[in-house]
Parts: structure tokens; C-alpha cells; sequence
């Protein structure tokens, strides 16, 4: 097994050496915000409004605008982050709009709710805040969103606001920690998964002795790699999924584990323009996050498969391919576009592939060469000979 992971060890080695300027640069953003600081820019908003009706003025909040590039700028050792000078939206309790009330009335609730557990040092679900009046937020969504906008708002991460967002991932392997109440959590079973955390900043005493993280972009695929006991033939690692477009739990937990452990991170993603924007977010991050990029990113991620370039070097058959539809290449095309996409030169070429041969291929396609295929030919392989970008 020491041969076997050769390849994996120089690239440790070449992560360990450049790892001092990367961890300088991003210190500052992933420390949490004390409480007290928390509950004072929070009571900030409140006197503000408070103010406003004292002054029988309407009260209004401004809140980032998430969902536009222009309100992002990239950082190479980071990923996508928040422009300090970022457009705002304004929310006014006097719009005419049934809809800016409604999120104005949110708001306020979710505050008190916020306030009240910082108090007590209590943990919130988004879950629990939701059917505590689901008539109010009609969908889990909006109170996500709403979570999501006070955050950025204070320029906190969510875990500092003590609201725990519902997890989706799973992980298995050479690993094993703490939960925040002293639960011991044991990942090393061959068959079983175990549920990521709901509260990632608070596992402690990690474990492991795992070569590297092998993050899966889907279920299916993660339980393909159990079936075929992926975890005990190239032990030791670690696998984890997000179960397709990843949570913030499972962002963090990849992150965490980098943090931790300081082990090379691949990504198994289908050769489509889907997989690569989900790989994408694990390594950059998203437009709508980048407020708390720094503490989900992992930008030394690399992409082990499905390459574009692998589907005609291991001749897939023809069949088990998939043809590009025109929002594939629409994505494609706006996904070569991205600031990140100009400093890897190597993903380039193969997006290019994929818009040349106008073809996608799902990572079950290499069944079609041999039933386990993946897990006994072409994983160990690419391990074994740094087959990764």
C-alpha cells in the first residue's frame, strides 16, 4: 500500500510546503464572532428600527445582494468572495408589497429568535425555527434564505448566529471525532454511513490516518464505492458526498478535514457541466456564499474523474454516453467564463473536450467497461499514478 499511495504522498508534500502563505491568508476570515460581538450588531439593527418608529419614519433594512457576480471579486488561495463595496437591496415595512412585509415580519421573529439563544448559549435547528411557525415561513427555503441574508448582513458566519442548518451529506472511512456533546462518532464501518454533522464547527478530537479525501458528487456513487468496499481496498481514506449540489455542512466538513488533517482532496464528479460547477463550489464556493467563503472553500481540491479526456482514452462505449444538450453547452460556454476557470489551464482543456466532442458521460458509465471498473481499476490507477488535475 506504501507504493500505492506514492504519487499521493509527493502531492502532500507539495501541499504541506505551500501551505504556510495559504493559512496566513485566511486566518482572519474562519475565526467565529464572539457572542457578546454577535448580540451587539444585532441589537445595532434592532435600535436602528426601533429609532425609525420612534421618529414615526418607516423602517427599513438593506441587505447584500447574493446573487450577482458583480458583488464578488476571486481570490486564488480563497475562492469567490464578498466585494466590500457590494449592491444592496432595501426592504421597507411601507412597501406596498405583500412580500417586503412578510420579510420584514421575518426578519424581526428571527431576530428575537437569535437573540434569545445567544443569551443562553443555546443552539438553534433551522428545522425546529421552521415548525415553530411554518404558516409564517410557508417554505424551509425562505427561512433558509432569510438565515442566510442576516448572516451576510452582519458579516458573521452562520454558526456564530448558533443556528445549525440541516445536513444531507454522508461520510465513511478512516475517521473518527467528537460531537460537541461528547457523542464519539466512529466512520470507519466498510458497509454504513454515517450522517455529516449538524454542527461541524463543533467536532473535535479527529482521528485519522487516512492518505486522502475523496469528495462524491453523488449518492449513487458513494454507495457504489461502499458496495464495492472502496474504503477498506484502498485504505486508509476517507470518502464523503454532498448528495449532489453539497450543503453547508458537507462544505465544512470537507474543510475541516483539510484543515485537520492536511491531506490531498480529490473530487469525483460526473464529465458534465453540472459535475464541474459542483466541484467548482466545493474548491471556489458559490456566488450566494461568498460572504463565508473562507471558512467552506477548499481551494487545493483536485479533480480525480470523470475526466472528458479519460472517456475516449478508456474507449467508453458509445452507448453509455450522453449527448450534450444546448444548456449544457450554455453552461458549459458561462462556466469557462468564470474568474477561476482563467488559472486552471488543465480544466480548461478538458471542458473544451467535453464542447468538442459534444458528449457528457455520468461517472456509471465506466460499468459499461467492467461491473467494477471504478473502484478496482480505475480509482487505484489514477491514485497510484497522480492521474488528477
Amino acid at each position: 500500500m506504501t507504493e500505492q499511495f506514492c504519487e499521493v504522498g509527493k502531492l502532500r508534500a507539495e501541499l504541506l510546503q505551500n501551505l504556510g502563505a495559504v493559512g496566513e491568508t485566511v486566518t482572519s476570515y474562519t475565526e467565529d464572532i464572539a457572542r457578546l460581538d454577535v448580540l451587539t450588531l444585532i441589537e445595532k439593527v434592532m435600535q436602528k428600527i426601533i429609532h425609525s418608529l420612534a421618529k414615526k419614519e418607516a423602517p427599513v433594512l438593506e441587505l447584500n445582494t447574493r446573487s450577482s457576480w458583480s458583488n464578488t471579486r476571486f481570490d486564488k488561495s480563497v475562492g469567490l468572495l464578498m466585494s466590500s463595496d457590494t449592491t444592496v437591496t432595501t426592504i421597507r415595512s411601507d412597501c406596498p408589497s405583500s412580500v417586503h412585509k412578510f420579510a420584514l415580519i421575518f426578519f424581526m421573529e428571527l431576530f428575537v429568535k437569535f437573540i434569545c439563544a445567544l443569551e443562553y448559549y443555546c443552539l438553534l435547528s433551522n428545522r425546529d425555527m421552521y415548525y415553530n411557525d411554518p404558516q409564517l415561513f410557508v417554505t424551509q427555503r425562505n427561512l433558509d434564505l432569510i438565515v442566510d441574508d442576516i448572516s451576510c448582513m452582519l458579516r458573521v458566519p452562520r454558526r456564530s448566529l448558533h443556528v445549525l442548518a440541516t445536513s444531507k451529506g454522508f461520510i465513511s472511512g478512516d475517521l473518527c471525532y467528537l460531537e460537541a456533546d461528547g457523542t464519539r462518532v466512529e466512520c470507519s464501518s466498510s458497509s454504513t454511513t454515517v450522517p455529516v454533522s449538524s454542527n461541524v464547527s463543533g467536532i473535535t478530537n479527529i482521528v485519522s490516518s487516512a492518505k486522502f479525501v475523496l469528495v462524491v458528487e453523488k449518492d449513487a456513487t458513494f454507495q457504489r464505492l461502499l458496495d464495492d468496499e472502496f474504503c477498506t481496498r484502498l485504505h486508509p481514506c476517507i470518502i464523503i458526498t454532498g448528495k449532489g449540489v453539497p450543503d453547508v455542512n458537507s462544505r465544512l466538513m470537507v474543510r475541516k478535514l483539510w484543515e485537520t488533517l492536511h491531506i490531498p482532496v480529490f473530487a469525483l464528479v460526473d464529465a458534465d457541466p453540472h459535475g464541474i460547477e459542483i466541484m467548482c463550489i466545493y474548491k471556489y464556493g458559490s456566488v450566494s456564499m461568498a460572504f463565508e467563503a473562507p471558512s467552506l472553500t477548499i481551494p487545493c481540491i483536485l479533480w480525480m474523474g470523470l475526466l472528458p479526456s479519460d472517456i475516449e482514452r478508456l474507449e467508453v462505449p458509445q452507448d453509455a454516453l450522453i449527448p450534450l444538450t444546448k444548456n449544457d453547452e450554455s453552461k458549459l460556454i458561462g462556466l469557462r467564463k468564470r474568474p477561476y476557470i482563467s488559472c486552471q489551464p488543465t480544466w480548461e482543456r478538458e471542458m473544451d473536450i467535453m464542447l468538442k466532442c459534444k458528449q457528457k458521460a455520468e461517472i456509471q458509465c465506466l460499468a459499461s467497461i467492467a461491473p467494477h471498473f471504478l473502484t478496482r481499476v480505475y480509482l487505484p490507477n489514477k491514485l497510484h499514478y497522480g492521474g488528477w488535475i
